[in-house]
């Protein structure tokens, strides 16, 4: 069911920017993609504050998630050439507006008990999954030329979809390499299950992954997707490793029960969030 509704989305992202080019040359890009991050983002805020709740930091989950949402939108119209200008600044805005969002609701409410740990908890929440949220509307619709005008990278539906696709690849090269070769426990305080030769196979599976995907993504060739699929899928791991950090903070297994199997939304999200940023700056550097 999860992998009938990316899809669909997905394919709604790619159908609606071929919808779109009598508005804008190349069409509207991220409009699926935006719908499910929208969609998803209240609810992984209210994982994240459940697990922030263990440390009595509790974030206004209103304002992260509007926050979140936020980032999400600002991201989207980066492509448009008329909000191009004014990105920087409001993008600087948004974090000051959301630590002052959460000061003024204090001040309404004539308190000041526990109030930096709900600024600092609020913004917090908000960076991590609206602000890495930001990179990934942001490679979706990121455009690059050469010097002599010729295009060097347009973002596309490929592009997202590699990426999930040799995030939870590595997942399962680590798993079946981990319970065949693995010996040697990567992090044994953090995360008993994971060993340093499953790591490896992940590596490796992510980046044939990342090869197979390319001729599909705008002007990557095979060697600099094998680099990328191999770069991305370590950085997912850290991604997850992240995640059990601040779950084994809050002493709980998962950080929801929304999905059966799976556990939370940002058990599903937290590798290809924290994935996005490095992506976005290796299809620069491509």
């Amino acid at each position: 069911m999860m992998l009938a509704a990316l899809f669909g989305l997905l394919w709604l992202d790619h159908a609606a920017q071929q919808w779109t080019t009598d508005y804008r040359p190349g069409g509207i890009g991220a409009i699926g993609l935006s719908i499910l991050l929208i969609l998803i983002m209240p609810i992984a805020v209210a994982e994240l504050a459940a697990l922030f709740a263990a440390e009595k930091v509790r974030p206004r989950r209103g304002i992260a998630g509007a926050g979140c949402i936020l980032f999400v939108v600002h991201a989207f119209l980066t492509q448009f050439a008329w909000f191009k200008p004014i990105s920087t600044s409001t993008l600087a805005l948004l974090v000051v507006f959301i630590m002052l969002a959460t000061a003024l609701l204090w001040g309404i409410m004539k308190r000041t008990q526990e109030a930096i740990h709900a600024m600092a908890g609020t913004v917090l929440a908000s960076l991590y999954l609206g602000g890495l949220a930001w990179f990934i509307i942001a490679l979706r619709v990121k455009q690059a030329w050469h010097a002599d005008g010729t295009i060097k990278f347009a973002g596309s539906t490929m592009t997202i979809l590699m990426m999930l696709l040799v995030v939870k690849f590595t997942d399962i090269g680590a798993y079946f390499g981990g319970r065949s070769l693995g010996r040697h426990k990567l992090i044994p305080w953090l995360s008993p299950g994971k060993t340093w030769e499953g790591l490896i196979c992940g590596i490796i599976t992510a980046s044939f992954m990342g090869a197979l995907c390319a001729p599909r993504v705008s002007q990557l060739v095979w060697w600099k997707a094998m680099i990328f699929g191999g770069v991305i899928g370590g950085i997912g791991q850290l991604g997850d490793l992240l995640e059990s950090m601040m779950k084994r903070d809050a002493e709980v297994k998962d950080s929801g029960s929304l999905v059966p199997g799976f556990g939370g939304i940002l058990d599903i999200i937290d590798s290809p969030l924290l994935a996005a940023p490095f992506a976005y700056i290796l299809f620069s550097l491509f």
